[in-house]
């Protein structure tokens, strides 16, 4: 929404729905866009309030749950981990997102890298991204060998089973977008000296090894999805949309104290957010 400056007759047109209506079309700003994103805003802090409720409880309780964000480059994955942990204490919360391996961790156990930033009791940890780097960015981008790959793919289910054997929370997200808004965030990218951080020269290659990524992407869901520790699918094209129903699935998972008195729904939309299913057809 540009800025514009008001006048005090135009702050007396505030005053009424339809003056103010009025006031944002003389303004030229599209009064749909307003009205979203207001009520985006405000159940966005809704659903926050939820979160802070959530994360005391996981601090009382001593529990332990982490939450991995996975999905193409430019799926949303750090703008929604920020929604996340906008309102929620530093002192009990984590965001994970590693570097590339350093000589010392490429001769160690693929895991032992990521173990370490686990949850300690009464802890929320986000990855951004996570151990599944090895499933789908590594064997694409030739950072891997196919014996690497393989013992992954046979270590995962494992590896997941004995967190979940121990009481560890597990949740796993993968942000699906389509490949012409990936495009297109790409450009946003470019030309916003905000974000041009973001550009990696991976993100330059993703473009043109889509269907590559792909394959390893339902193969990973393939051997990775199970009964334990299956793979929600967060249609994300809708930025948004995306934030609200990822959040929402969370709480939703979740039976924290004082979740009878919320005041927002916290059904998912199921067309939103959905466990992995081969039949779905999903953006990405």
């Amino acid at each position: 929404m540009s800025e514009f400056n008001l006048t005090a007759e135009d702050l007396a047109l505030i005053n009424t729905r339809k003056g103010f209506k009025e006031l944002l079309k003389d303004k030229n700003i599209d009064w749909k866009k307003v009205k979203e994103k207001l009520e985006y805003e405000e159940e966005l802090k809704l659903l926050q309030i939820e979160l802070v409720k959530l994360q005391k409880w996981v601090q009382e309780e001593k529990k332990r749950v982490a939450i991995i964000f996975e999905g193409r480059d430019a799926a949303g994955k750090g703008g929604t981990i920020k929604r996340f942990m906008q309102f929620l204490s530093p002192r009990a919360m984590r965001v994970v997102a590693l570097p590339k391996p350093s000589d010392v961790e490429k001769g160690q156990w693929y895991f032992q890298r990521y173990v370490k930033h686990l949850p300690n009791p009464g802890e929320l940890v986000f990855f951004d991204r996570s151990w599944y780097n090895r499933a789908v960015v590594e064997p694409v981008m030739g950072f891997c060998t196919k014996a690497q790959y393989r013992r992954f793919m046979h270590q995962v289910p494992e590896f997941e089973h004995m967190l979940y054997e121990d009481n560890l929370q597990l949740i796993k997200f993968w942000f699906a977008i389509s490949k012409e808004e990936q495009k297109k965030r790409f450009k946003e990218r470019e030309t916003n000296p905000l974000k041009q951080w973001k550009l990696s020269p991976v993100d330059e290659k993703a473009q043109n090894m889509w269907d590559k990524y792909t394959e390893y992407k339902e193969e990973m869901f393939s051997q990775s999805h199970t009964s334990y520790s299956p793979w929600i699918i967060v249609e994300a094209n809708n930025k948004r949309r995306a934030r609200l129903e990822s959040i929402r699935f969370i709480l939703s998972q979740i039976d924290y104290r004082g979740k009878d008195t919320a005041t927002v729904s916290l059904h998912p939309d199921p067309n939103i957010v959905m466990r992995y299913h081969r039949a779905t057809k999903h953006s990405d």
